[in-house]
């Protein structure tokens, strides 16, 4: 399934909405743009959802790691949320349930932070 994705915006975080297999094509790179370009106009916080994303290859995780870092180096986070179980598991073999902090849901962010 082909990825899409959609961004917001408000006064808590950018937020990156993403829609089928996260595996690194040509679709990467321009998620990472829009991060750093995010950091470039001062944003330090990201959330990405991944409700909608069904797999995610070793690519995949790749690309989140980037943005993590990307992130990081400037003195910000990501989040992630809603991930699916098999999104779940994923993250616990990776053991990136540790380095990203999850969130059930976007909401459950906000009423966080």
């Amino acid at each position: 399934m082909k990825l899409t994705y959609n961004t917001s915006k408000d006064d808590k975080a950018n937020y990156l909405f993403i829609e089928g297999d996260l595996i690194g094509d040509e679709v990467g790179p321009k998620l990472v743009e829009i991060v750093s370009d995010a950091i470039q106009e001062g944003e330090r916080t990201f959330v990405i959802d991944l409700s909608e994303v069904r797999y995610i290859s070793s690519s995949g995780i790749g690309l989140l790691i980037t943005i993590l870092t990307k992130m990081r180096n400037v003195g910000g986070e990501v989040y992630l949320t809603a991930p699916s179980e098999h999104v779940k598991k994923l993250l616990i073999i990776t053991k990136l349930n540790n380095i990203f902090t999850v969130y059930d849901s976007v909401d459950e962010f906000k009423s966080k932070h």
